[in-house]
């Protein structure tokens, strides 16, 4: 075996509150540093040598996911003015390009073969062109003006998520600016196109300006259109579906700003929709001769309300629809003839359309609900960027359903299917079986967990299995359909997603309950639900592994430390495993506007002391731990790549793993993201190297099959 890299001990010191910390390894911060780079490098080679034997079954994996996707494919076109849009990908390329037609030639949606064009068919932007040359490349917006001439998009080639800004002109396919470098994510057209608005981040990496730049000048003449001086806040730009309106949108983690502006009125001032009330959050979406508006100010599940386009207060706010008790508004969605509303309900999600009764004084009916029958799901609203339609575009999917795009007409409420993800190789959901269970929290909490796998496999506690969760920001962990999931499937696994606490999936209690001073119990839950796992049978008791990325790492980090016995094996993500020395930091992104997440250990000496409680690396014992992939990206500057650094070095330093058996391993990115690498063959490879080291830990015989 080769010998780990061992980390240097530096004696750092860290004194809050009367508490004296030595953090012997913050030196590894400074991506600038050689010795830092150095010991990044060192461990990527430790990680291939301690992994080498499993290069057949990565390339297996590898195989198996592109096997089983159309690798040249194309969207579902959509409708936009004149034009009708989609995105194509192509065999051997790893970005897509992105298309349109006049609706002129195809009055109704084209349905071209995949491997060839559209007749009339241009090529706004072609990914792969556009990355040439660069490791990492991401788009972070892509905007087309209310006229379809001009195409303004953003182009990250290094994964730290700032982005160049490039207008091109699509009548001649030339890009006619390039002034605007370092912006946010998003960008919104004024209604004649002359202005482009922008936001910028600070050091921190939080959005807090937005700009106006008018086309074709230097970016020294831009104008600064809003700031926001309190640092628990972010924002972010764009245009209504209409195109009417300009739209600034302001939030911390508990309140929300709104503004608007006449979007041909593009030098004007943005009006507050309604002063910022702290605690109260909403989000606007302007209905032609209204606002509708969905706010939490009565209801922490939120309501429904409606007010004047010209509100400038709360007060104008009127009663449209509650949600009921088990219900949780999320967002509204307006069209010319109707709304409609998304919401979840019993941990899943659910829409309902609003009709327009023009002789109502809200404005719209009581309307009604979408009906799904599987077990577990996800639905929401597809790509409709047309307000005047008689259809509205839906994406379904579950744990067995591929990715399936319906066109669903709202008044004869029938639902047809335009495009469903195809799986080559003859892929039958019957032959896989999902379901819902509940879990007994240790407070007496019902968790569910959403299972999937083979038909006929029985709890007969021999099974692997993959524990996935997040719980965090209230982001709901929906079931979903992967293909490479499949390659787990094959090999026998029961694949289970955790929606524990400080999740959304039950509502604005189950999100509350799982932040702040109650966060462990988003680590407990994980714990309790990787025990039913076991004690229910669904897995043997020595074939489980766990899966969490950025705060699902911090996930993964807490609850080996609580319960390292229950797992054989972990992977986590560009972990948020530093989570106090991070948010001590006010200078770091993931600091001050996390303060309503996490809390202030700054100021409160019992946030600290609770944090310090359940931060993974300052709570790793001197016990066998599951073996542990970390990985993370050189550039990410949502959580740095110190924190995972960190965690295995101590990881390393304190657990009494056998490193043959139950090896510790950290693999870094040298050039890409938070979310890994940009290629969607580069991220399968990146999939099929985490998912065979889980494989080999629990299914070892997987391993050797692939070798042989």
């Amino acid at each position: 075996m080769p010998t780990p890299p061992s980390a240097p001990r530096r004696e750092h010191v860290r004194e809050h509150h009367g508490d004296r910390v030595v953090d012997h390894y913050e030196w590894l911060r400074d991506k600038s540093d050689p010795q830092v780079v150095a010991h990044l490098e060192a461990e990527n080679a430790y990680a291939e040598a301690v992994t080498a034997h499993l290069e057949p079954l990565r390339q297996a994996i590898f195989e198996e996911i592109r096997s089983r996707t159309k690798e040249t494919d194309l969207t579902v076109p959509v409708r936009s003015g004149d034009w009708w849009y989609y995105a194509r990908t192509f065999e051997g390329a790893q970005y897509a390009a992105h298309c349109r037609a006049p609706v002129s030639e195809h009055p109704s949606r084209p349905e071209p073969e995949t491997g060839s064009a559209v007749a009339g068919e241009q090529v706004l932007l072609d990914g792969n062109v556009e990355a040439k040359g660069h490791e990492f490349f991401s788009l972070g917006a892509l905007t087309i003006s209310a006229d379809h001439r001009w195409l303004a998009y953003a182009v990250d080639t290094e994964g730290d998520e700032r982005f160049a800004l490039r207008i091109k002109d699509l009548s001649d396919d030339t890009v006619v600016d390039e002034a605007v470098t370092e912006i946010g994510y998003g960008c919104a057209f004024s209604l004649d196109a002359r202005h482009v608005f922008y936001t910028r981040v600070d050091e921190a990496w939080r959005p807090h300006q937005v700009w106006r730049h008018e086309v074709g000048t230097p970016a020294e003449q831009d104008v600064l259109v809003y700031e926001e001086a309190d640092p628990r806040f972010w924002m972010g730009v764009g245009t209504s579906r209409d195109d009417r309106w300009l739209m600034i949108g302001i939030g911390s983690k508990t309140t929300s700003e709104v503004r608007l502006l006449d979007a041909a009125d593009a030098t004007g001032e943005f009006r507050v929709v309604a002063p910022r009330r702290d605690g109260v959050e909403y989000e606007v979406e302007p209905a032609r001769d209204r606002l509708l508006v969905v706010h939490n100010a009565d209801n922490p599940d939120s309501d429904l309300a409606w007010a004047p386009l010209d509100c400038t207060s709360h007060e104008q706010w009127r009663p449209l629809l509650k949600a009921e008790k088990g219900e949780r508004f999320q967002g509204i969605d307006a069209f010319d003839d109707f709304a409609v509303l998304s919401l979840r309900r019993d941990g899943l999600t659910a829409l309902r359309v609003l009709p327009r009764e023009e002789a109502s004084d809200t404005g719209f009916g009581a309307g009604h609900e979408l009906p799904f029958d599987q077990p577990v799901y996800q639905v929401g609203l597809g790509d409709n960027p047309e307000s005047a339609t008689p259809s509205i575009q839906l994406v379904f999917e579950s744990m067995v359903t591929p990715k399936t795009v319906s066109d669903y007409d709202v008044a004869s409420r029938s639902l047809t299917v335009l495009k469903q993800q195809e799986v080559l190789g003859g892929y039958d959901p019957e032959a896989f079986e999902q379901r819902r269970e509940w879990v007994t929290a240790q407070d007496g909490t019902q968790v569910p967990v959403s299972l999937v796998y083979p038909r006929g496999t029985r709890p007969d506690g021999t099974n692997p299995g993959l524990l996935t969760a997040y719980g965090s920001y209230e982001a709901s962990s929906d079931p979903y359909f992967s293909v490479a999931r499949l390659s787990l499937l094959q090999r026998g696994f029961v694949y289970a997603i955790a929606h524990v606490r400080g999740g959304g999936e039950m509502g604005r209690a189950w999100y509350d309950e799982g932040k702040l001073m109650a966060k462990k119990n988003t680590f407990t839950d994980f714990v309790d639900c990787a025990a039913h796992l076991v004690d229910s049978g669904w897995v043997a008791p020595d074939r489980l592994a766990a899966e969490g990325g950025s705060a699902g790492g911090l996930l993964i980090g807490a609850a080996v430390n609580l319960a390292p016995e229950r797992f054989r094996a972990v992977h986590a993500s560009v972990p948020f495993v530093d989570a106090l020395t991070t948010i001590l930091d006010p200078s770091l992104p993931l600091t001050v506007v996390e303060w309503e997440e996490w809390g202030n250990p700054l100021e409160d000496p019992e946030v600290y002391a609770y944090m310090k409680q359940y931060t993974p690396y300052e709570n790793v014992r001197p016990v066998e731990y599951p073996a542990i992939l970390a990985t993370t990206s050189l550039n990410d500057t949502r959580v740095f790549f110190t924190e995972p650094a960190k965690w295995v070095a101590q990881l390393r330093a304190t657990v009494t793993n056998d490193p043959a058996a139950r090896p510790i391993l950290l693999r870094t990115e040298m050039v890409a993201g938070h979310g890994g690498k940009s290629g969607r063959y580069d991220a399968w490879r990146q999939v099929a190297w985490e998912w065979a080291f889980l494989v080999d830990q629990v299914a070892p015989q997987a391993a050797r099959a692939a070798a042989s």
